[in-house]
């Protein structure tokens, strides 16, 4: 913790605000719960997914963008959303060494393979 808070103070990141507090949330979209984490600090966001095994929780990145499947072991899910939690690009079965960049895009989730069910663009998120 020490060393992580230290980076963040080290890239000046410290000045970066996220509104979100817990460690984990759900997100449901048709019907359809998902448990994710939050990558809310800089180590998370950097490292997301990467090299893990037998996902069962998602990642949701606030306010990003963009997200790359570099150094990923499994295939993923991606589904990126506006400020309106709206659905604007999802993709299924992502393999590793992908970059995904959606102009549009306000957050992304990132979810183990075969996750998504009956997606389509322009579905609404709650998120609890």
């Amino acid at each position: 913790m020490v060393k992580q808070t230290l980076l963040i103070q080290l890239l000046n990141l410290e000045k970066t605000t996220f509104f979100i507090y817990n460690k984990t949330m759900k997100i449901i979209i048709n019907k359809q719960e998902f448990n994710v984490d939050i990558a809310n600090t800089f180590i998370k966001r950097l490292f997301g997914l990467m090299g893990k095994r037998n996902i069962k929780n998602g990642l949701f990145f606030p306010k990003t963008r963009s997200i790359h499947t570099f150094f990923m072991r499994e295939k993923i899910d991606i589904i990126m959303i506006n400020n309106d939690n709206e659905i604007i690009y999802y993709q299924k079965n992502v393999p590793k060494n992908r970059i995904i960049i959606k102009r549009k895009a306000y957050h992304t989730i990132e979810l183990p393979s075969n996750s998504l069910k009956n997606i389509i663009i322009g579905d609404k998120l709650t998120i609890s």
